[in-house]
């Protein structure tokens, strides 16, 4: 929208500023900061060690930072009620613990909580989302299996769904495709670029195969040593420098002969 001179910018899903995160004398992150519109998949990438997880803990309110801010649909987050915060967000961390004897379907209807009364029950329509959700991640099949009972890519599926269920504008996934077979990987990818598109969310994902964030997400983020180096279309981070200095790595990036995005190949050469 245009008044003026001025063109009115819309409010960020997301906008991290200045994070520093340390545990105890060590600092894990060092002034990061990046913002994140509705309808958008950005990808976070770098070694391990790199800062990705304490990032997503830190947007999500698991650490605090020593200093910085994050705002959530333009309101500071310190500022909102853990409820306000789990209407905006919903995330999918990494190698959480699960109840075993819970079902898919009563882990994937926890992601209902934010939205019932003190102690109210699930009623029809968080069935119904809940429903919804696992049949986006191919997990409607597993409702009355216990966790106890699944494959670690089951469940990693099923968390996906929990986090679908709680219809927050926002999604933070921490390895969302850690545990899939390839065929699954590109499905919960290619779901949540769909509902960027089709529902206007906002996804932020960590995601350690690049060649994989270079074909689903509209732009990426590369941390090293807890620091933002680059971010941009996945063509302008991904260079062969910048991933021989970041990752220690020669590798070869080619053009996708369908998309012409970026995929990543090592070097052959033995020598």
């Amino acid at each position: 929208m245009v008044r003026g001179s001025t063109v009115e910018k819309a409010t960020a899903a997301l906008d991290a500023r200045g994070l520093t995160v340390a545990y105890g004398p060590r600092v894990v992150l060092s002034d990061v900061s990046l913002s994140l519109q509705p309808g958008r998949l950005l990808g976070l990438v770098g070694p391990n060690g790199s800062g990705k997880t304490t990032l997503i803990r830190a947007i999500s309110g698991v650490v605090a930072p020593r200093a910085g801010e994050v705002r959530l649909a333009g309101d500071d987050a310190l500022r909102l009620s853990a409820r306000e915060v789990a209407l905006r967000t919903a995330v999918v961390p990494q190698n959480p613990h699960l109840p075993p004897a819970f079902t898919a379907l009563e882990l994937v209807l926890m992601g209902r909580t934010p939205h019932l009364g003190l102690l109210a029950a699930e009623g029809r329509a968080d069935v119904e989302a809940s429903r919804r959700a696992m049949q986006a991640t191919d997990t409607w099949e597993l409702a009355g299996r216990r966790i106890g009972e699944l494959s670690g890519g089951e469940r990693q599926r099923v968390l996906v769904a929990r986090a679908l269920a709680q219809e927050t504008p926002l999604l933070l996934l921490d390895e969302p495709t850690a545990h899939l077979d390839v065929g699954h990987q590109a499905a919960t990818l290619r779901l949540m670029a769909r509902l960027c598109r089709s529902e206007g969310k906002a996804v932020l994902a960590a995601i350690h195969d690049l060649t994989l964030a270079a074909q689903f997400c509209d732009r990426l983020v590369m941390l090293h040593q807890g620091r933002v180096v680059a971010e941009g279309s996945p063509m302008e981070v991904l260079t062969p420098d910048r991933l021989r200095e970041v990752y220690g790595a020669t590798l070869h990036v080619l053009a996708h002969p369908l998309t012409g995005r970026p995929v990543l190949a090592p070097d052959g050469d033995t020598g």
